[in-house]
């Protein structure tokens, strides 16, 4: 494992006479494309600085394999977060010199929503003797750890990596991981508030979430918390397949909800646009940790970048 992590990425070009590839229509990338997220940035730069191996131009003095990636996701390779998080992960290695199909091999991996995939999907990454493997959150991240080790692994979005035993600590993981945490779960009691302040008269609020992802329990203790300090009554609306969403939402009728918190999940995410309909048809406002909340009326967000919930508070690498 690379023994400093903060190091710029940019500082760990092919050679100096390689040059910037052209941008995807000319100019700066979208702000919200994701292209140059700090998340995806990172990964590139950790993988470049200490996990692929020499640096290219040592590498192209002396024969050498190919670097090898496992990249492991759980939601569908079609899912708008996933296209992104591709888009962006190869745009990087991009701009440090390595090329897919030419002087690196990347392994792709999808669950397609199916939790259940993932330990199998990540035995067979180690199988194929990758040098290094990425995990796009936490539940990937739990599975690959189960699969390996030794073998280093590289997470771009967890949650609560002690809470969910994936490292010892955030100053001293230990093991054969690293990565990018958001502690999300110091936004569950924010997100509460916020949606309480939108919504004073609320009494009782639901959230959304997959009984399948191990940080649901995470997020339901930090929820429960809040709720208790704010005289919120929770309701928890399971969702483990598509199939579920429609009684969820009568469920949360039920419950008289007067708000719903929709917690970060792949399957959420594959089903975003479904889930807004139903929360402005049910006439729920909402706080959705995705991007396409904002195009309901009924939605107010926090989300991964937002100011106002974080405190400003940039994201945190575990380092070993």
């Amino acid at each position: 494992m690379p023994t400093s992590i903060r190091a710029s990425a940019t500082s760990v070009r092919a050679d100096p006479g390689w040059k910037q590839p052209p941008r995807p229509g000319g100019g700066c990338a979208r702000r919200n494309h994701g292209l140059r997220s700090p998340r995806h940035r990172w990964v590139v730069g950790l993988l470049a600085l200490g996990l692929l191996g020499v640096p290219l131009g040592v590498a192209a003095q002396q024969p050498a394999k190919v670097p090898r990636i496992g990249f492991l996701r759980v939601g569908a390779q079609t899912a708008p977060t996933n296209q992104r998080a591709r888009e962006a992960f190869l745009l990087g290695l991009l701009e440090l010199g390595y090329v897919q199909g030419k002087n690196i091999v990347i392994e792709w991996r999808y669950a397609e929503g199916r939790y259940e995939r993932l330990p199998d999907l990540a035995a067979e990454l180690v199988r194929l003797q990758v040098d290094v493997l990425v995990a796009g959150s936490t539940p990937e991240a739990v599975a690959a750890k189960a699969a390996t080790k030794t073998l280093p692994i590289v997470f771009a979005g967890v949650g609560d990596p002690v809470g969910t035993g994936l490292v010892a600590s955030l100053a001293s993981p230990g093991g054969n991981l690293t990565g990018l945490s958001f502690l999300s779960r110091d936004l569950d009691g924010k997100r509460l508030e916020l949606l309480k302040e939108t919504v004073p008269q609320a009494s009782a609020v639901a959230f959304l979430g997959n009984p399948a992802n191990p940080t649901l329990a995470i997020h339901r203790r930090e929820l429960q918390a809040a709720g208790q300090a704010l005289g919120v009554q929770l309701q928890l609306l399971e969702v483990r397949a598509p199939e579920d969403f429609e009684g969820a939402f009568r469920a949360a009728a039920t419950g008289r909800a007067a708000g719903l918190l929709v917690l970060p999940d792949a399957l959420a995410d594959a089903h975003r646009t479904r889930i807004v309909a139903l929360a402005a048809r049910s006439r729920l406002p909402a706080i959705y940790p995705f991007e396409s909340g904002r195009k309901s009326a009924a939605s107010c967000r926090t989300g991964r970048a937002s100011p106002s919930p974080t405190g400003g508070r940039r994201p945190t690498w575990t380092r070993s």
